[in-house]
């Protein structure tokens, strides 16, 4: 299987690969570059928003523009004048605390988790926010909040702490987006991967990057593993399919804490990366606000 660095964008901690079905182009960030990302492959030009802060996950939005969480607080923001609109800053009293992963589900409402800065405790938390602009704590006690996925008829939801190194399934109500019923489906603890962002593929297949471990992981929605992909990186950090057919497997990936002779072994770490892996993916949902 070949792995292709489409872009070697040598990111600190690349980020939460988007692909815009519409504009036929894939975004991601740099949490630590404070940057967002956006390659459009028919032309291979990599368009590039600097951030006032550190920007950790968006969705693109129906009503154009972006609903972004940035490390302190969720907002729209203007791809077009970088104008922010706040939110909600649900965590603005916890110094340190940030937000991290987040994706929209399919009935449009915005899913953004946080992490503790400090990667000891567990003082995070997942927050919902509707269409409305109301924001809901759904969950706490988490150490760092990654893989936000629902399965393909919507009763499921997966979602990982990477600090302890699990994914847990929940029971999901479309209507409400309530979560209930948490079950462990998979268990990396002791192993030093952890389990980062993760994608659905078309026949309900879980994706995971999976962070120090230099590798993708394919998950059946038990958590039975199906497969592994190896990557030459250490750190991949999240995927996302996309092309004009949805198969084309994107990956990010960071370079964060690696050495100089780590980095001389891995010369593309923090690059974002193409594969096939002969499944297709399905289209994200833009938030409905």
């Amino acid at each position: 299987m070949t792995v292709e660095c489409v872009v070697d964008a040598r990111n600190r901690l690349g980020e939460v690969p988007v692909w815009d079905v519409a504009e036929q182009a894939l975004y991601w960030v740099d949490i630590e570059g404070k940057l967002l990302q956006r390659l459009t492959p028919a032309t291979g030009t990599v368009d590039r928003w600097q951030m006032p802060e550190r920007i950790a996950c968006f969705a693109l939005r129906e009503n154009g523009g972006l609903i972004v969480a940035f490390a302190s607080g969720i907002a729209f923001y203007d791809l077009d004048t970088g104008a922010i609109d706040w939110i909600a800053k649900p965590e603005a009293h916890i110094p340190t605390t940030r937000f991290n992963e987040g994706k929209c589900d399919r009935q449009g409402r915005f899913w953004a988790g946080t992490m503790d800065d400090r990667l000891t405790e567990h003082s995070g938390a997942l927050y919902r926010v509707d269409p409305d602009r109301s924001v809901t704590k759904v969950l706490d006690g988490i150490g760092i909040s990654n893989t936000m996925v629902w399965s393909l008829d919507d009763t499921e939801f997966y979602f990982a702490d990477t600090l302890d190194g699990v994914i847990d399934r929940f029971d999901y109500d479309p209507a409400t987006g309530a979560i209930a019923n948490r079950t462990r489906i998979v268990d990396l603890g002791g192993t030093g991967i952890g389990p980062d962002g993760s994608t659905i593929d078309a026949e309900g297949y879980l994706w995971n990057a999976q962070w120090d471990g230099w590798r993708l992981a394919r998950y059946a929605p038990d958590g039975t593993l199906d497969r592994i992909v190896e990557l030459p990186v250490q750190k991949p950090t999240s995927c996302m399919f996309g092309g004009p057919d949805l198969r084309t497997l994107y990956v990010t990936s960071a370079i964060w804490d690696l050495t100089p002779d780590q980095l001389r072994d891995q010369p593309q770490a923090g690059g974002l990366f193409a594969l096939d892996v002969g499944i297709a993916g399905v289209p994200e949902t833009r938030f409905a606000g």
